[in-house]
């Protein structure tokens, strides 16, 4: 007799299916996955095709009851919204996979293919696949409804700013076109002296004036109105106003500061030039070259205003030049400005060349000005100012001129100009040369016209500075043809 020296290794045996008879494993239903199918539909009761509903304006889906979300296609965010349609379907079996099935963006129709599980027959586990088709149903969504009806509105913001141009109002129209700030913005209604946005929510227009505080120096007051009260569930309905008001002080102005405000920014001049509104005003002196920045908050406590607006400047032509070096500071100076140059210079009116009329000035662009060189400034020995800090002033301190720029030649400007700016839904009016000159680093090219382009420099032959075409083709859309229509 010979005896197994390994053990002996059990293996488990085949059954007949009940139903069809072929050799299976044992289970407890003794029945072939074939025949089980036929059997038992673990789907049923889950829908195979439904619906969802889409917002074509704001591009939103709606989640019942009554929330709309922002998905992107095949996104997670949709994969969910789709199975929460589907949950009440989804609870009598184990879902253990989900995905999307790629379909053709315009056809309106999601595929979503899911695999479950569920125990049937004295405890067998049956998986299968399948798939639910969601068929997308165009629907507007309220906010939409309202903003279509054009009189709905439950904030609005109120812009003003007391000067006699609006240069301001365009420099902002180019910043809210490039933070896109006025997306949620129901429209744009534009007044004599400022703008009106309005908004659906008060947060959206909470947000416009935090933005404007950031980029202009500004102050702001509310207000709010009661438009209905319902008693029984104690809510209240209001319309809020934002009156905002933006300082009376822009770019290229002459400003006579109080003689405190002068001492506490450096023991400055009086007379000062505007050189820069940001979200603070920047001051030059132009008899020292000292810099100085006051905000909004400094501005409402010792508030001053403009000595001129751009109408009343006049042209002068500068008869000699002389620049000054190594000037020294007076005790408790402030920071001088590294950009421009100090220099003591005559000028004659253009309107006065048959006279030996000439007026003595000390400027801030020694580093642009040359002999014969035009240069815009305001006359202070030949106007009638009516300011009460000026009257205050000793008048041997008081200069004959203040120029502002200089000059140049606008023909060639305008001619050799292939690009426009883009605009806020509203009638507009083009904006101040100059203004685009200083702006330009945070204007947005929208149009570029097929032209001949000259060479491709930042200066024009007479130094005018213009924007290079590698600099307008940063914003170019190459979906769109010259015209601005899609081709």
């Amino acid at each position: 007799m010979e005896y197994l020296k390994e053990p002996v290794k059990s293996s488990q045996g085949n059954i007949l299916c009940c139903q069809c008879g072929i050799p299976i494993q044992p289970n407890p239903a003794n029945t072939c996955v074939a025949c089980l199918r036929t059997q038992v539909d673990i789907t049923e009761g889950v829908p195979k095709q439904t619906s969802v509903h889409f917002c074509k304006f704001c591009e939103r889906y709606l989640q019942p009851p009554g929330t709309w979300l922002q998905c992107a296609l095949e996104s997670r965010e949709l994969l969910a919204l789709c199975l929460k349609k589907l949950k009440a379907s989804l609870s009598k079996v184990r879902l253990i996979d989900a995905g999307f099935i790629w379909t053709e963006p315009h056809s309106k129709r999601i595929k979503v293919k899911l695999t479950v599980q569920k125990e049937v027959l004295s405890g067998a586990i049956l998986q299968q696949v399948f798939v639910v088709e969601f068929v997308v149903q165009p629907q507007m969504c309220d906010d939409c409804h309202r903003v279509e009806a054009k009189d709905f509105w439950k904030a609005v913001v109120q812009v003003r700013q007391k000067t006699l141009h609006k240069k301001t109002f365009y420099y902002l129209e180019q910043l809210i076109l490039k933070h896109k700030i006025h997306q949620n913005t129901l429209r744009v209604k534009e007044i004599h002296d400022g703008l009106d946005f309005y908004y659906g929510s008060k947060q959206n227009a909470q947000k416009m004036v935090e933005f404007l505080q950031c980029t202009v120096p500004c102050r702001y007051k509310t207000s709010q109105r009661l438009i209905s009260h319902d008693v029984h569930s104690n809510t209240y309905n209001y319309k809020s106003t934002f009156s905002v008001e933006i300082v009376p002080v822009c770019k290229d102005n002459v400003v006579c500061l109080s003689p405190r405000l002068a001492q506490s920014l450096g023991n400055m001049s009086q007379i000062c030039v505007c050189v820069r509104v940001t979200s603070t005003i920047h001051l030059i002196d132009p008899n020292t070259l000292q810099i100085a920045e006051v905000d909004g908050g400094t501005y409402w406590r010792c508030p001053f205003r403009s000595l001129c607006h751009p109408r009343q400047l006049e042209e002068f032509i500068v008869m000699d030049i002389d620049r000054v070096r190594d000037r020294k500071q007076g005790a408790g100076a402030g920071m001088r400005s590294s950009k421009h140059m100090l220099a003591d210079t005559w000028v004659q009116k253009t309107s006065e060349l048959n006279t030996d009329q000439q007026y003595h000035c000390r400027t801030h662009l020694g580093h642009l000005l040359t002999h014969g060189d035009l240069v815009l400034g305001f006359d202070l020995a030949n106007s009638n100012i009516n300011d009460e800090l000026v009257n205050k002033m000793n008048p041997h301190e008081v200069p004959d001129v203040v120029l502002i720029k200089k000059r140049f030649d606008r023909s060639k400007r305008l001619h050799r100009r292939n690009w426009k700016l883009k605009g806020l839904e509203r009638e507009k009016e083009g904006m101040d040369t100059d203004e685009e000159r200083y702006n330009r680093a945070y204007l947005n090219v929208s149009q570029y016209y097929a032209s001949k382009i000259p060479i491709e420099s930042d200066t024009d032959d007479d130094g005018a500075p213009r924007i290079s075409l590698a600099e307008m083709l940063d914003d170019l859309c190459i979906s769109e043809d010259a015209t601005g229509t899609e081709g």
